[in-house]
C-alpha cells in the first residue's frame, strides 16, 4: 500500500505544470522532495485512513487561475490538508493547491519550513494575489481560525466569512470554486478550545478533544467541489455588492454542507442522496 501511493504521488508530483529549476524547486521555493514526502504520507492517509471520497474534481480547470474557496472544521487544518491531496490524486492533470498558512507557523521552524516547501505561503494578501497572478490554484478558507475553533457540535455549521477572497477574485478575473469538506470535525472533535494556552504557546488557540489524546480519529471524509462562480468587476466596488458575492459563495458551501450532513445522518430524503438522479 505504501509502495503504491509512494510511486503515484511521486508520478503526480513530476507532472505538476509548476517551473521547477534543475534541483527541484520552483520560484516560491516550493521542493519537488518536500512535495513527495509530504504527500506520500498525507496520501495514505487520505487513501487508507480516512477513506476520503471526493466528487466534483473536474470543475476544477486543468490549468490557469482559480479560487477553491470552503469550510473550515475539526480543530486542525486536516481539512486543508485533505483537499490539497485530493488536487494531486484526483485531479488530471493533477494541480498543487497552494493556500495561506497561519503566520504563527513561520515561528515554528520544523512546520514553518514543512509549509513553505510544499506551497502553503504566509497568509499575506500580497502571497495569494501573486499566486493568482501567475496562474496558480489558490486554496481559501474566508472563516479563518474561527472556523477550525468550531466545536464538535458546530462541525456542521459556517461561521463569518470574510470578503477580501471576492475582491481578490473579481481584482484578478478569477473563477470562485466553492467546496465543502466534511468528517473532519469527526476525526478531531472538539469540545473546547483553549485560549490561554493558545497564548501561552504563541498560537490562537489549543484545541481539546473528550478523549484527552490530540489523535485523529479514522473518520470519513468527503469532499465535494461544485461549478466555478464567475463574478464581474474591479474589486473596487462597493462593499454591498462585494457582501453579495460573498453570500452566494456562502450559500453554495452551506448547501453543500448542509446536504451532507443530513446524508451523513441518514436523515436526506432519497432524492438529494448524492448519486441518485
Amino acid at each position: 500500500m505504501a509502495l503504491s501511493i509512494s510511486r503515484e504521488v511521486r508520478q503526480r508530483v513530476d507532472r505538476l505544470d509548476l517551473p521547477f529549476n534543475a534541483i527541484g524547486v520552483d520560484p516560491y521555493g516550493i521542493s519537488k522532495v518536500h512535495l513527495r514526502r509530504a504527500l506520500t504520507i498525507l496520501g495514505a492517509a487520505y487513501r487508507h485512513y480516512f477513506t476520503v471520497e471526493t466528487l466534483g474534481a473536474e470543475h476544477i480547470p486543468a490549468q490557469g487561475r482559480a479560487m477553491l474557496v470552503g469550510n473550515h472544521s475539526g480543530g486542525i487544518a486536516l481539512d486543508a490538508a485533505m483537499v490539497v491531496v485530493s488536487c494531486l490524486l484526483e485531479c488530471n492533470p493533477p494541480r498543487l493547491a497552494q493556500g495561506m498558512a497561519e503566520k504563527f507557523l513561520g515561528d515554528i521552524p520544523f512546520l514553518g519550513e514543512w509549509s513553505s516547501r510544499t506551497g502553503q505561503l504566509p497568509g499575506l494578501p500580497e502571497n495569494a494575489a501573486r499566486l493568482l497572478e501567475d496562474d496558480r490554484l489558490l486554496l481559501v478558507f474566508p472563516e479563518g481560525a474561527r472556523g477550525t475553533a468550531k466545536l464538535y457540535r458546530q462541525r456542521y455549521s459556517l461561521v463569518h466569512f470574510g470578503s477580501g477572497f471576492v475582491r481578490l477574485a473579481l481584482k484578478t478575473k478569477t473563477p470562485v470554486i466553492p467546496f465543502a469538506v466534511l468528517g473532519a470535525g469527526e476525526a478531531f472533535p472538539t469540545v473546547a478550545n483553549s485560549y490561554k494556552l493558545g497564548k501561552v504557546l504563541g498560537v490562537p488557540y489549543v484545541p481539546l478533544v473528550a478523549y484527552g489524546l490530540p489523535a485523529l480519529l479514522p473518520a470519513k471524509i468527503e469532499i465535494e467541489y461544485a461549478p466555478p462562480l464567475h463574478f464581474e468587476g474591479t474589486g473596487n466596488e462597493d462593499d454591498t455588492i462585494v457582501l453579495g458575492h460573498v453570500d452566494k459563495v456562502k450559500a453554495a458551501i452551506l448547501s453543500m454542507v448542509t446536504a451532507g450532513a443530513m446524508r451523513r445522518r441518514g436523515t436526506a430524503p432519497k432524492s438529494s442522496v448524492r448519486g441518485e438522479p
